[in-house]
């Protein structure tokens, strides 16, 4: 590793120093390990009773849109250590659009139409600046650190209920928690040793997460929940297919309008992902790397559409990663994207990834996100906690526990936006931050106090 610059606070290596080509790639990979990339495809696939091989297309045409819209924003675009992945926020519209046209990838063929379209809107907005001055009026330092900080509350319970208190295939509950703490317990080992033993442990905190992952991969093998049959009979390449070529494209207004609507609350999402990243790496963000991570983001969906994978967003778990290892090179994000590619032409190390056991992934990414969160945190502890600034962090969280715990029978029932809305917690929270910093006077005293 090249000679590192001192920091104030806990990294090791900044966003622009350089990078071993091999320090790289293994970096990379533990970035892409701790993302989920192929969680959205396959649950769009699989609501839609895909055949196989259109499931595997939709899966690596993700993959491979998430490797060539990351390696934009962190080379050319914003040029910081950024991962763009799917986002959780379309399903329902990409599946709401496929079925209304007629279901499988014919159906699909309408909502990559609206994609690709949504897409262009975007980046021509990021050329324009005015998303760009939106968030510099809307979104002051209190704002932005709330909005941090809920990225990572919002995101922690998803990980323990999906990862680790949901049994999915064999197994039961009591085993995905201790898999999870294997996981999750060597990952905090790592990093603290890694600490204790300062410049001699920095590879400990740099591969922390790689062997927490083999780790817990060992224990699931001892319980027979981790095998390697599918990776050995999985095909090593697949070319990906091309929009209009290879898969129909239909354009249909009214699937057009529901995707801008869903592009707005992904900027919303991606926006505290950006500010998250900019306080692990203690770099402010300048206007013009807003104006180019508003452009990369289009960009990035309209490769998505264009490839016939889904819309893309800046992933927060790389912050809370970036964190944890203290390497914040952006030449570790090139390799991400360069694993994100291969993985998106290779059926075999797709499925490697995929077969990961859950609580195994759970135990790991419930720390990051708890990282993301005390980020969040580092900020907000430098203001003034007035009780108008309490309020303006406060109501936030509360907003982001309850969306969590609303059942989600009453959500089916609301106006299709409202579902849109009400189904990002960080979208919801992060309005609600922003409209009581407008609303609420620069004073409030609850108790008459002179």
């Amino acid at each position: 590793m090249n000679e590192q610059k001192q920091y104030d606070g806990t990294l090791l290596v900044g966003p622009d120093e350089k990078l071993p080509f091999a320090e790289s790639i293994f970096l990379g990979l533990q970035h892409l390990l701790a993302m989920d990339i192929y969680v959205v495809p396959f649950i769009i696939a699989g609501i839609l009773s895909l055949s196989l091989s259109d499931s595997a297309f939709l899966i690596q045409a993700t993959f491979i849109a998430c490797g060539i819209s990351t390696l934009l924003q962190a080379r050319f675009l914003m040029r910081l250590p950024v991962a763009q992945g799917p986002s959780y926020v379309p399903i329902a519209s990409i599946v709401g659009i496929a079925l209304a046209a007629g279901g499988g990838i014919t159906g699909l063929g309408t909502a990559f139409g609206a994609i690709l379209i949504g897409g262009i809107i975007t980046t021509v907005l990021g050329f324009s600046s005015i998303i760009r001055k939106g968030i510099n009026y809307f979104v002051p330092p209190l704002v932005g650190g709330t909005i941090i900080f809920v990225v990572g509350l919002s995101l922690m319970p998803v990980g323990l209920k999906e990862n680790i208190f949901t049994v999915h295939g064999p197994g039961t509950i009591g085993e995905n928690i201790v898999l999870a703490f294997i996981s999750g317990g060597v990952l905090t080992l790592c990093v603290m040793l890694g600490i204790r033993l300062g410049r001699k442990g920095n590879w400990l905190r740099i591969g922390s997460v790689v062997l927490a992952l083999i780790a817990g991969c060992i224990a699931a093998a001892s319980m027979g929940r981790f095998s390697l049959d599918a990776v050995i009979a999985a095909p090593w390449f697949s070319m990906p297919r091309i929009a209009f070529v290879s898969f129909p494209v239909v354009f249909d207004i009214s699937a057009i309008i529901t995707m801008m609507i869903i592009y707005l609350v992904l900027l919303a999402e991606t926006t505290g992902t950006w500010f998250a990243v900019s306080s692990v790496i203690e770099q402010p963000l300048s206007d013009k790397q807003l104006d180019r991570g508003i452009i990369g983001e289009g960009l990035g969906c309209f490769i998505g559409g264009l490839f016939g994978g889904t819309p893309v967003t800046g992933y927060s778990t790389n912050a809370g990663l970036i964190s944890i290892t203290g390497v914040a090179s952006r030449h570790a994000f090139y390799g991400c994207a360069f694993w994100m590619i291969l993985f998106g032409l290779s059926n075999k190390l797709a499925t490697l990834i995929a077969s990961i056991p859950a609580p195994v992934i759970g135990g790991v990414f419930v720390i990051v996100c708890s990282i993301i969160a005390l980020s969040g945190f580092r900020i907000i502890r430098h203001l003034p906690l007035t009780e108008r600034n309490m309020f303006i962090i406060g109501i936030p969280i509360i907003v982001t526990l309850a969306l969590f715990l609303l059942p989600q029978d009453y959500v089916a029932t609301l106006p299709e936006f409202l579902r849109y809305i009400l189904n990002s917690t960080i979208a919801s929270a992060a309005l609600v931050a922003i409209v009581l910093n407008k609303v609420l006077p620069q004073e409030i005293n609850l108790y008459n106090e002179k």
